[in-house]
């Protein structure tokens, strides 16, 4: 799947408000819901059904189901700057899960992601140094098998 191709349905959320849960551009969307609906417009029907999850969404259990559903249905890409279009999970704090997900639209100097973020709805951001530190794996979309 093109890199192009991903941000550009990434860009296309930009400005979606921030809905716990949901998943649909221009009404409301989380992080998840944004990588889901990125999905479907490039990849087509989603693989699986989303179970429920909450804002703490396995922090108690210290379980990395995110870490686990993107190595299920993604592809891992080695450490590194990552091309347009990657997949960015984070940690949000030191030896917490990973539980946010981005989107690169671009590496290097001056690069940035769009997610959907708490409070602010879908955005473009600077890949800062206090967000590039917190990269726990970095996944590209599978090919398009249809």
């Amino acid at each position: 799947m093109s890199g192009a191709a991903i941000v550009a349905e990434a860009r296309r959320w930009i400005g979606t408000p921030y809905v716990h849960q949901a998943s649909t551009c221009g009404a409301g969307t989380d992080c998840l819901g944004l990588l889901r609906g990125i999905w479907r417009a490039v990849l087509g029907a989603e693989p699986a059904p989303v179970p429920a999850y909450t804002p703490d969404w396995s922090e108690p259990s210290g379980d990395e189901v995110l870490m686990a559903a993107c190595d299920r249905w993604l592809v891992r890409l080695p450490t590194g700057d990552g091309a347009e279009g990657t997949v960015l999970l984070f940690r949000m704090r030191p030896g917490s899960v990973a539980k946010h997900l981005g989107i690169l639209v671009r590496a290097g100097g001056d690069a940035s992601f769009i997610h959907a973020y708490s409070g602010h709805g879908v955005v473009e951001s600077p890949l800062s140094e206090p967000w590039a530190r917190r990269i726990a794996a970095r996944f590209a979309f599978p090919e398009r098998t249809v």
